[in-house]
């Protein structure tokens, strides 16, 4: 079946076209998007194959797709943007502005630690309900009383799902206004870029989500196989056991509620304008001033992750090089997401790149995908 690649590319990027269309021609993909920004301006703004299997509705321009983790980046710019402002300080305590979260051994934590995966929070202890997992308050109030499963600060442990609440009720308290990080995110970032991005999606915006393609293997099932004592299986599908990579992440629920540290909702385009943005101007537009995203960009956890048991790099809320993506620059700052997305910055060469997509894999030798289009890139500049 020949697919429909729509967008542009302009002249000396047209390997990375050749390798999204060799993508569908040669590596299964379903639908997706692509996109680059060099100084601030477009360079490759690609999308093509089908956003609903069902109905074989094409992946259009204005088609928007959940991407996972990749929304951790989303965050991390939010929160890096009120340490800039002097609203948040990496150093202070957590409780400092949540005096509740001050219990259980918990005082001493900082909000760089929270940042940088050092809290020692990856997992939310009880048992809830959805509504109540996706309930913010509850879910905030649980992390305040718990424990943490190690010494703060002694190592570093990806904080799958908890990231997203941690930073996400700093940056409520940190804002003057209080805004939810999706509000937040939506006033002071997205619409003097015009990002299509959301954290808490819109109902009017539904009909334009591809739906999710979930992968052959139920990761979750393997996990609880292999017991509890395995850090990286109590963490997978935390809290209350109901967060597996499967259709619910297509249902208008998952859509609507805020989890800042998985359900970003947007295109390529969105997401790598608003890295461009944090290395230059787009459109008389910068989100975060060199000196912010150099902070930012200062490595504050490195080495075997104790959560997901592989080498990991992070910094305020960002991982780093090579850590999330085998053929990023060691100067790549963004995050990835589960089933395949990837989003970063590389201020050395002033390039952001974007890419999503609705076919969801997990590929231990990482995914061809992506890694063939940051390499098709990097031929070109």
């Amino acid at each position: 079946m020949t697919i429909d690649i729509g967008g542009s590319v302009e002249s000396g990027y047209e390997p990375v076209l050749h390798e999204f269309t060799r993508n569908f021609d040669e590596r299964g993909e379903i639908g997706a998007a692509v996109c680059v920004y060099r100084d601030g301006k477009a360079v490759v703004d690609l999308w093509g194959g089908v956003a609903d299997p069902r109905t074989n509705a094409p992946w259009r321009e204005e088609t928007v797709v959940l991407v996972f983790s990749s929304t951790k980046g989303v965050t991390a710019v939010c929160a890096n943007l009120l340490i800039e402002r002097g609203r948040l300080d990496p150093d202070a305590t957590v409780a400092s502005l949540w005096p509740e979260f001050a219990v259980n051994g918990k005082e001493a934590i900082t909000v760089g630690d929270v940042l940088a995966h050092r809290a020692g929070l990856p997992y939310i202890e009880g048992e809830f309900t959805l509504e109540q997992a996706l309930d913010w308050d509850t879910m905030v109030t649980a992390l305040a009383r718990q424990a943490p499963v190690w010494a703060p600060g002694e190592k570093h442990g990806y904080h799958m799902r908890t990231y997203g609440w941690l930073v996400g009720e700093l940056v409520r308290r940190a804002d003057p206004r209080h805004r939810t990080l999706g509000t937040f995110f939506r006033e002071e970032i997205a619409a003097p870029l015009g990002l299509d991005f959301w954290i808490g999606l819109p109902e009017s915006e539904e009909p334009r989500v591809a739906r999710l393609i979930p992968p052959e293997n139920d990761l979750s099932e393997l996990l609880k196989a292999l017991g509890d004592e395995l850090l990286l299986a109590r963490v997978f599908s935390n809290p209350g056991g109901h967060f597996s990579y499967d259709d619910m992440w297509n249902t208008r629920q998952l859509h609507a509620c805020e989890l800042p540290s998985s359900n970003g909702i947007g295109d390529a385009r969105a997401l790598a304008r608003l890295y461009a943005s944090c290395i230059g101007e787009v459109d008389g537009v910068r989100t975060l001033q060199p000196e912010t995203l150099d902070a930012a960009m200062h490595v504050r956890s490195k080495g075997v992750d104790a959560v997901i048991m592989i080498e990991s790099c992070f910094g305020l809320g960002f991982m780093l090089g090579t850590s999330f993506g085998t053929a990023n620059p060691p100067t790549a700052v963004g995050h990835a997401g589960a089933g395949g997305s990837l989003a970063f910055a590389d201020p050395d060469r002033s390039l952001a790149f974007a890419y999503v997509m609705n076919d969801l894999r997990f590929d231990p030798t990482g995914d061809p995908r992506s890694h063939e289009l940051v390499q098709a890139l990097y031929r070109c500049v």
